[in-house]
């Protein structure tokens, strides 16, 4: 078995994503010595063992002691029981020799199942230790101490933070199912953008209790979809616990409590909370991107607008597979169901292209998309629609576009598709600018298309997700004045504050 098929197993056994940390902190010993560190850790574990999934043996508070306490750390991996993963946390980085004495250290002298990495040396720094599939690494990625933000959220390309990048490499390492990302609980935003860009990966999640994670929010936005590719690492909210036994029963408790709603919600739109942190965190890339911008545009309307938004600018591979993934997010946590998806020409052909392989990569589902021509073909196969066919069994359609400005690209959308039978069954757009159609309507473009064709409308994000972030930030005060100053004039009432 692979290191991650054993977690799966043992999570799935106990129904527990518990990872109990061993920190014997000197101030916390009866005395300071290796043999009070020893029992102390040894104590925790008979007490807490029929709730973990994994122990995380903390290799620098046993290394204080010297000698001694490298046996200490022996003895108590000893002591863990072999059907519970043991995950040592040594955070090591080296690489070549260095790097694989490290893994035998761990391994075979220790006995220890993983290994918390430093990833800043690359692959070299890796590969030693995940060579053999029953041995594990977690990879730092987004930490949660508070000077992470130094390396770790710098922008390394137009589209993505260092962070993101190490996960994307952390995808690529894990051919044998044993490599898994270290992204801190206190930043569920970070969770919702590496779920993103590694659907299935493990992720260890430090923070909860002293930190100030909040562990309902790391988990909704941390698990995939069944429920599992998380483990919460808990030491001093158990540790020092009066009875240790009955915290770690209810952090398991509470930590499941939190997965049955992920997988209640995975058919279905997901909580409130998830889907304002993954709303943030695509405007977070579209403003990467120069997607959104803020200055003074003239829209189609002949308004002046502070700010401008153009899916046009998604312009690199990589920015466009991950605007896909964000489509699809959206559209899979509404529980909508249909049969085919459709791009109105000539945005809507890279968008819903970009849509269809999201799905199948984070939801093994291949679903058949189809596009428009502006102009009909005379020749060859002929026609102004392109892709899937749609039949009267699956012609169920999900419009994917960039923005509704008056519905008017959407209507023209559903003559199209009329042609051929199809039944429009939603639509599902980047942004909703929340804008009356016109000065005499007061309706938003979005709540009248809805109630004109009777579907509904999806969006990754709306303007008031634009505005929490800008509230978020210091520096930006001027550019959310100006927004809310527009929209006090062109927004529809009231839907800055949902």
């Amino acid at each position: 078995m692979s290191f991650f098929e054993r977690v799966r197993a043992r999570a799935i056994a106990i129904d527990s994503l518990l990872c109990v940390g061993l920190d014997p902190h000197i101030n916390d010993l009866e005395s300071p010595t290796a043999a009070s560190a020893e029992s102390y850790c040894i104590n925790l574990i008979q007490k807490t063992s029929e709730f973990a999934v994994m122990f995380k043996p903390n290799s620098a508070f046993f290394e204080a002691f010297g000698a001694d306490g490298i046996r200490a750390l022996e003895n108590v991996i000893k002591a863990i029981p072999k059907d519970i993963l043991v995950l040592l946390d040594a955070k090591r980085g080296d690489i070549s020799t260095t790097a694989s004495a490290y893994a035998v250290s761990a391994f075979e002298k220790l006995q220890a199942h993983a290994i918390t990495l430093a990833p800043y040396m690359g692959s070299d720094s890796i590969y030693p230790f995940v060579s053999v599939k029953e041995n594990g690494c977690f990879v730092l990625c987004k930490t949660s101490n508070q000077s992470a933000s130094d390396f770790q959220t710098l922008s390394v390309s137009s589209t993505e933070l260092m962070y993101e990048c190490v996960a994307r490499k952390c995808d690529v390492w894990n051919v044998n199912d044993n490599v898994g990302v270290v992204v801190g609980a206190t930043d569920c935003e970070a969770l919702v953008r590496v779920r993103t860009i590694t659907p299935t990966i493990w992720v260890l999640a430090p923070g909860i209790g002293a930190q100030g994670g909040n562990l309902e929010e790391a988990v909704l936005a941390g698990t995939c979809a069944q429920g599992l590719g998380l483990l919460l690492p808990i030491s001093r909210g158990i540790a020092h616990a009066e009875d240790p036994k009955a915290a770690a029963k209810s952090f398991r408790d509470a930590i499941n409590v939190a997965r049955r709603k992920k997988v209640a919600n995975s058919n279905r739109a997901t909580s409130k909370l998830t889907c304002k942190t993954h709303s943030i965190a695509f405007i977070r890339m579209a403003l990467q991107c120069g997607v959104l911008k803020f200055g003074d545009f003239k829209l189609k309307s002949g308004r002046y607008s502070p700010y401008f938004f153009n899916t046009g600018l998604f312009r690199t591979g990589n920015a466009l597979a991950q605007l896909g993934r964000f489509y699809a997010h959206t559209i899979h946590a509404s529980g909508l169901e249909f049969d085919v998806l459709f791009g109105p020409a000539y945005k809507g052909i890279t968008l819903v292209a970009s849509v269809a392989i999201a799905y199948s990569q984070l939801y093994g589902i291949d679903i058949p998309y189809v596009y428009n021509r502006k102009e009909v073909k005379d020749h060859g196969e002929g026609g102004i629609l392109v892709g899937a066919d749609i039949r009267q069994e699956n012609n169920r359609v999900l419009i994917v576009d960039d923005v509704i400005t008056a519905g008017t690209a959407i209507k023209e959308a559903l003559l199209t598709l009329k042609c051929v039978d199809a039944k429009l069954v939603g639509v599902c757009i980047a942004l909703d600018r929340q804008e009356k159609v016109s000065p005499t309507d007061s309706q938003s473009a979005v709540s009248k298309v809805q109630d004109d064709l009777g579907v509904p409308v999806l969006s990754i994000a709306r303007l008031d997700d634009l505005v929490a972030y800008l509230s978020e930030k210091k520096g930006d005060k001027l550019q959310l004045e100006q927004i809310q100053t527009y929209h006090s004039e062109f927004g529809v009432d009231n839907t800055l504050n949902r």
